[in-house]
């Protein structure tokens, strides 16, 4: 820290050191040393030759090989098609998207959008006959209605939780917390 006039200069030296050099051999002599002392024999051949041969056999994996024998193979496997499992898989897929189709509603069963906004129209209901005519709207039973709705429910705002804040980059926050809302049923 500090400028720079405070700080003590840095002199390196103008000469070699005495002891620069010592440990290891001159360039010239070690190139030499290590051709010599390498084997004479290429490092790669154009084509296969005996000694190549030679290095590439392997007596153990050999004899392991010939103690397990010849493949057993099950010729009463059914055979794998690609193109029938890419079929299967279509046929599900359009089979799917009929049921969720509006046209062709299966009863008692939504897709997630939809269940989201049946569950959050239900908590506006004032009576009976207004959840079951919502009921009816979304093709579903009052009575699976009401026993999904026992389990599952959209998120709702305590609105007396609400608390406003400022983080420390001055942008604002807001924290409240979810509540489980049910309606409130006329008799």
């Amino acid at each position: 820290m500090g400028s720079s006039s405070s700080k003590a200069a840095r002199r390196l030296p103008k000469e070699k050191p005495s002891w620069a050099g010592t440990r290891t051999p001159s360039e010239q002599g070690s190139a030499q040393e290590t051709r010599h002392s390498m084997p004479s024999r290429p490092l790669a051949f154009e084509r296969r030759t005996d000694a190549v041969e030679a290095d590439a056999k392997d007596p153990q994996f050999m004899s392991k090989l010939s103690r397990l024998g010849p493949v057993q193979v099950d010729h009463h496997m059914r055979p794998v098609r690609p193109a029938d499992y890419i079929q299967n898989m279509y046929r599900s897929r359009i089979q799917s998207e009929v049921e969720a189709s509006p046209s062709h509603s299966t009863r008692n069963r939504l897709l997630a959008a939809s269940l989201s906004e049946l569950l959050e129209s239900r908590k506006t209901v004032k009576s009976q006959a207004e959840l079951q005519a919502l009921a009816e709207r979304y093709g579903i039973d009052v009575t699976k209605l009401t026993e999904l709705a026992r389990f599952i429910n959209t998120p709702s705002i305590d609105e007396s939780t609400i608390v406003k804040g400022v983080n420390q980059d001055g942008e604002e926050t807001l924290t409240m917390t979810a509540q489980w809302v049910d309606p409130k049923l006329e008799k």
